[in-house]
């Protein structure tokens, strides 16, 4: 067994308990039971006094902090309360705006659409094949231009017969007119006869010969004329193997090749051949609302704009209204005229249209001054003493920022905007200067 021996403490006061000695193995000795020093705490005296300074160093900051603190909420309680008492004395200030005559005339946008001048869909006059088509989707093309030729092999047989029965009618009215020529001199020489020579019976007959070869010529004369109106339709129809332009224009469809049997007719089954339209002028065509249809005049200038981004604007006139209302949408029908000889407007675009619309006579607010009570709608007209009356509206019509009103209000007036609901009638307000000169 390793001995060990107690060191003394290194500190001069004798309260200081003594250390352990450590053995070499690193186990710590306990103190020798004959040891008689006292047992103190770690600390010394010093260090003690320091600890009490602290803590009564902090106490009075934290005494003082209160009383700063508590200073800085009554001073802030005592300004808010003075700003209150400055606010219940003062009067609410309110924009407002005056009352105006509205404009005898506001523009109306609506949305509109394009139409060719004249739209037609083309149609065979003839049954046949199509042997040719000149034109394609696209072209310009000028009144009377051959657009497509048909081949008519039933069309040519038919005019073929019908000049043959022609001949033949001319030929047989020959015969009959030679037969009607001999029976005339016949009669002239037994109706010349003296009384006695021929028996009034040989006379008759003579003339009923006459009478009857008459007849047979003019029937003959009346076949030719059948035979040769024959002729004449079947040979117009053959002018309609050539499909020609009704008027100048542009060529917006086709539906047949070459080899198409084609059918004469414009009925649902039958194949149209081409589309043409004209568009060096425009018609415009929009919807107004039942409510200014009858503000419309014809004659009155339209701007149309197109809707495609450039922002394009043209200017033109009504041309023709309908003058009745669609049952189903309660809209009249306005057509408005645009020259286009640059094409730069094409048939079936989407466009806006501004019309002017004449307005009865009334006043107009900003739509801020009007307020939704129980009772409708209404302004609150503030008078040179500065009181608030609010009063009835009627509203004529309803123009997005202004409103135009049909009573209530007179021109010169003061109406408040956005007013508070907490202000009531008879209530004082101030005017904002400012607001009134901008209105």
């Amino acid at each position: 067994m390793r001995l060990f021996k107690k060191r003394e403490a290194e500190t001069p006061d004798s309260e200081v308990p003594a250390a352990y000695d450590v053995f070499d193995d690193g186990t710590e000795n306990a103190p020798s039971q004959t040891s008689h020093a006292p047992v103190s705490p770690g600390y010394s005296r010093r260090t003690g006094r320091g600890i009490g300074v602290m803590a009564v160093l902090l106490a009075a900051g934290l005494v003082g902090g209160f009383f700063a603190v508590s200073n800085i909420r009554a001073r802030e309680i005592s300004e808010l309360e003075q700003e209150t008492q400055k606010s219940a004395s003062e009067l609410p200030l309110v924009d407002v705006a005056v009352v105006k005559n509205s404009a005898a005339y506001r523009p109306l946008v609506l949305p509109g659409e394009t139409a060719a001048w004249y739209s037609t869909t083309l149609y065979s006059r003839v049954s046949g094949y199509l042997a040719e088509w000149k034109v394609d989707i696209g072209d310009r093309v000028r009144k009377g231009q051959v657009l497509a030729t048909i081949d008519t092999p039933d069309l040519d047989a038919q005019l073929a017969a019908a000049r043959a029965e022609l001949k033949a009618a001319e030929a047989e009215s020959k015969v009959k007119e030679a037969d009607a020529r001999f029976a005339q001199s016949s009669y002239d020489r037994w109706h010349d006869s003296p009384q006695g020579v021929v028996s009034e019976q040989e006379r008759e007959a003579k003339k009923a010969d006459y009478q009857g070869s008459q007849a047979k010529l003019n029937a003959a004369l009346a076949q030719i004329a059948v035979d040769q109106a024959k002729v004449d339709g079947l040979t117009t129809l053959t002018e309609y193997k050539n499909v020609t332009a009704p008027f100048d224009g542009v060529i917006t469809d086709r539906r047949v090749d070459p080899g198409d049997l084609v059918t004469a007719g414009s009925s649902a089954s039958t194949t149209p051949l081409f589309i043409i339209q004209q568009s060096d002028r425009i018609r415009v065509f929009t919807s107004v609302p039942q409510n200014v249809a009858s503000e419309l005049t014809v004659g009155s200038d339209v701007e149309v704009r197109t809707a495609d981004g450039t922002g394009r604007t043209y200017r033109g006139k009504i041309a023709r209204t309908t003058g009745a209302l669609d049952p189903l949408s309660r809209t009249m029908r306005v057509e408005v005229e645009l020259p286009n000889s640059d094409y730069s407007l094409s048939p079936g675009m989407y466009v806006r249209t501004k019309l002017e619309v004449r307005q009865k006579k009334s006043v107009e607010v900003p739509a801020s001054a009007l307020v939704f009570r129980a009772k409708g709608a209404q302004v609150a007209v503030v008078g040179a003493d500065g009181k608030v009356n609010f009063r009835d509206v009627t509203i004529v019509s309803d123009n997005g920022d202004w409103v135009d009103l049909g009573s209530g209000v007179k021109v010169g007036e003061q109406v408040a905007l956005n007013i508070s609901s907490q202000i009531s009638d008879g209530d004082k307000v101030a005017v904002n200067d400012s607001s009134k000169a901008q209105s």
